[in-house]
């Protein structure tokens, strides 16, 4: 399901006066995940945009009180044994998961594989962080050219993290004193006779130690009859050679499990294990693991089954398409289990069921994994989790009997999310008013939060149902079905401008996952169309003016004539980076490479890439390879910032001034320039170089480059003038469209009435920005 949730906001970091790279994060944000999934698509007519869709039902861990919780999982870490970790931090991922906070899950698996208590546990989580990173695969590509490795959670040595636990010693000096026998002994299987070393085959085992040299018949016999073993002379062969070399070398696959199955019958525990390790070894594709997976359950081979696990785990999703595959996780008993995966079951279920969800959340086998799910949870929590998903597939199949009776045991549990989903089955049967009172006791009985009040507002009108989308809106601004139902109904209404204005509070909700056609079905009878030459002066005009969304609109536009799309994907992947929207960020940047005019532009595009990527060193790598082949000011302005982030000498500043210089030098239009000189300026006041940071700004500010106010005021605040940087963080709010950012940057420069009065504005223009609520909850 890794795709239904936002992702977390790239947030504008504070510039500190004694960070001499802080300026990096002017313009962009870091990324930690690509998301290679594409917007899903509805119809493109207006009446289907209008028709708002009910907000989900989501399978996620909701609880009320996100801190509480999260500081009792953070508690318990601090005292659990090792064997609890990793549940734990599953847990912890599950909360995540349902805030949306994508960065927080994967470092939440990170840790659970980090500090899994087994070989299981191990294999299970960095199988799923693997499959978490789908997608990157460009990433490891473009690694690979800087001859970088970026193989993370590869396979795991399961033989060597399963060492050999019996003891081998117990059989081998039981022999009967005063027996004058021979020192060889020969079995006979059909009309061969396999002559052995009796002492070395009687230590394989208590039952041969009994047979040779105890007080049975066979003890005084030189020839012993096996033919009725299911053992072949070439297996027997091969047993002896192991009685002597303690080595199964060169034996083929067949015959091994020929040997696996009587060493099981003969209690040959080293014979058994060395045999578990030689197949386990043998393992390679999915075709080896589903035919040794059902031997390796049979005969109890713990090292071979969670090898073949491995195989699976790590063809994820698409062994969950194989019916032999989920066949043996369906059909395998409590024992065969533990064979397989030892204590961690409900990891692995809990994999498995995101997978199946991921891949079909109405099939059955999505259904079949939350069912063992249940089985395996161990706490509460577990179970009411287990409870509430496998009560949403239930939901989303219409099967609202079953499905009742799921989310009533998740309620009863303590998730109180689930009542949610009880109100909509409840609606579905003709008990509106039933489902409207049932939400309503409980805000009245819990702290309400914002989905109480948008799942109310399904079963009121009016005004009723205005003031709960409201309610949810102030409650939490990142449910997104409040601003697209207000948004359809003023178009409705026909009140345009409102309308507009709610969708732009829905593009920086959705963080970059709205379809812009979607939208553009929905507003074109109100944008003009504009030649190439109107877009570049409109475009201009609105990056000016600090309106990303409008700028936005504009590249789209522009993006469906006969453009060069590279450069257009590019500037497309800084405004939505401005707008916080990091995963649609790198999908544009992705295409901009994919629509590079020339190898100089695309090395740019890759650089930036792995820089946003966190791979700064081999983004500089590739804007140093671009410089080779063209000094352009694209490929001078990444190396600048690749060289700073990645250096962490405060003398590299006046490289990085160096190389925006050379930047400035190489033609581009006056967008990148403004930038490139507001860049500079913060490097000059970094090094305590006010007069010329001072020049930058005004130059920057002389080609329009409005964000260039707010590096100005700075300068005259570490000159000790905070009247004059008030006032110069005024302008940008008049100037700025999109002023929230100004806003709170000025209410560093006044007193604390007017300080609250500006971070109020920001609250009421961009509810996610957290500044102004540490503010408040400082003071």
């Amino acid at each position: 399901m890794k795709t239904f949730f936002p992702s977390e906001s790239c947030k504008e970091t504070q510039l500190n006066a004694l960070n001499p790279q802080s300026w990096l994060q002017v313009e962009r944000g870091k990324l930690s995940k690509i998301s290679s999934q594409p917007s899903s698509s509805s119809s493109s007519s207006i009446e289907s945009l209008i028709k708002v869709p009910e907000p989900p039902i989501l399978p996620f861990f909701k609880p009320v009180d996100y801190v509480e919780v999260l500081a009792q999982i953070h508690e318990e870490l601090e005292s659990c044994s090792p064997q609890e970790r990793s549940n734990l931090y599953l847990l912890q991922y599950q909360v995540f998961r349902g805030l949306g906070e994508i960065k927080l899950m994967r470092r939440s698996l990170r840790a659970a594989w980090q500090k899994a208590s087994s070989a299981h546990e191990k294999l299970v989580f960095g199988a799923w962080l693997k499959y978490e990173k789908q997608g990157e695969d460009l990433i490891a590509d473009l690694l690979g050219t800087c001859g970088k490795c970026a193989q993370e959670f590869g396979p795991i040595d399961v033989a060597s993290q399963l060492p050999l636990d019996i003891n081998v010693d117990s059989h081998e000096r039981l022999f009967i004193n005063g027996n004058q026998i021979s020192r060889h002994v020969s079995f006979r299987i059909g009309d061969e006779k396999i002559v052995c070393d009796r002492k070395k085959i009687s230590c394989l085992s208590a039952p041969f130690n009994a047979m040779l040299n105890g007080c049975f018949t066979e003890s005084l016999c030189e020839e012993i009859d096996l033919s009725e073993n299911n053992i072949s002379p070439s297996g027997m062969r091969a047993v002896n050679e192991f009685s002597i070399s303690s080595s199964l070398n060169e034996v083929p696959t067949n015959l091994l499990l020929e040997i696996l199955v009587f060493a099981n019958k003969f209690c040959c525990e080293r014979l058994k294990d060395a045999c578990d390790r030689k197949l386990a070894s043998q393992v390679s594709t999915r075709e080896d693991a589903v035919e040794l997976m059902e031997y390796a359950l049979e005969e109890n081979t713990p090292i071979l089954a969670a090898s073949c696990l491995q195989v699976f785990l790590r063809d994820l999703p698409d062994c969950l398409n194989d019916d032999r595959v989920v066949e043996i996780f369906l059909q395998a008993n409590r024992q065969q289990r533990s064979i397989m995966v030892g204590s961690a079951s409900f990891s692995l279920y809990s994999l498995l069921s995101e997978v199946a969800m991921h891949l079909d959340p109405r099939s059955d086998k999505a259904a079949c994994f939350l069912e063992q799910l249940i089985e395996y949870a161990e706490t509460d929590r577990q179970r009411l989790i287990a409870l509430h998903q496998l009560g949403c597939v239930r939901f989303w199949r219409k099967e609202y009997e079953e499905a009742k009776h799921l989310f009533e045991a998740a309620l009863n549990a303590g998730h109180v999310y689930s009542v949610a989903a009880l109100a909509r089955i409840g609606y579905s049967k003709g008990h509106k008013l039933w489902a409207y009172e049932k939400l309503s006791s409980v805000i009245s009985t819990v702290a309400p939060l914002g989905w109480m009040h948008q799942e109310r507002s399904l079963y009121c009108e009016g005004e009723k149902c205005w003031e709960d989308l409201e309610k949810a809106t102030e409650l939490d601004p990142t449910l997104t079905y409040p601003y697209m139902y207000r948004a359809a109904s003023l178009m409705r209404s026909q009140n345009t401008q409102d309308a507009l204005a709610e969708i732009n509070r829905i593009l920086r909700m959705f963080e970059g996952r709205v379809a812009a056609s979607q939208l553009r079905t929905l507003v074109r009878e109100h944008v003009d169309n504009w030649t190439a030459a109107d877009c570049w002066l409109q475009l201009y005009d609105r990056w000016s003016s600090v309106d990303d969304i409008g700028s936005l609109s504009v590249i789209y536009q522009m993006l469906e004539s006969d453009a060069a799309k590279g450069v257009l994907y590019f500037r497309q992947s800084l405004l939505l980076l401005r707008l916080n929207c990091p995963e649609a960020a790198m999908r544009s940047l992705q295409l901009a490479r994919q629509h590079a005019s020339s190898e100089h532009e695309r090395l740019v595009y890759e650089g930036w890439i792995l820089y946003d990527t966190g791979h700064c060193e081999e983004g500089l790598q590739k804007a140093e390879e671009s410089i080779k082949i063209k000094r352009s000011f694209e490929a001078f302005f990444l190396k600048a910032y690749a060289l700073a982030d990645s250096s962490q000498d405060p003398s590299c500043s006046s490289t990085v001034v160096s190389l925006l210089e050379d930047a400035l030098k190489c033609p581009s239009d006056r967008l990148r320039k403004g930038q490139a000189l507001n860049n500079l300026g913060s490097v000059y006041v970094d090094c305590g170089k006010l007069d010329l940071a001072a020049d930058c700004y005004i130059n920057a500010l002389k080609i329009r480059h409005t964000r260039a106010h707010q590096g100005l005021a700075r300068v005259h605040f570490l000159r000790n003038d905070k009247t004059a940087a008030y006032d110069e963080m005024t302008k940008l709010i008049d100037k700025a469209r999109n002023n929230a950012s100004a806003y709170e940057k000025r209410s560093e420069y006044c007193d604390r009435e007017l300080t609250k009065a500006d971070l109020e504005m920001v609250t009421r223009l961009d509810p996610l920005r957290v500044y102004p609520y540490r503010y408040r909850a400082a003071g």
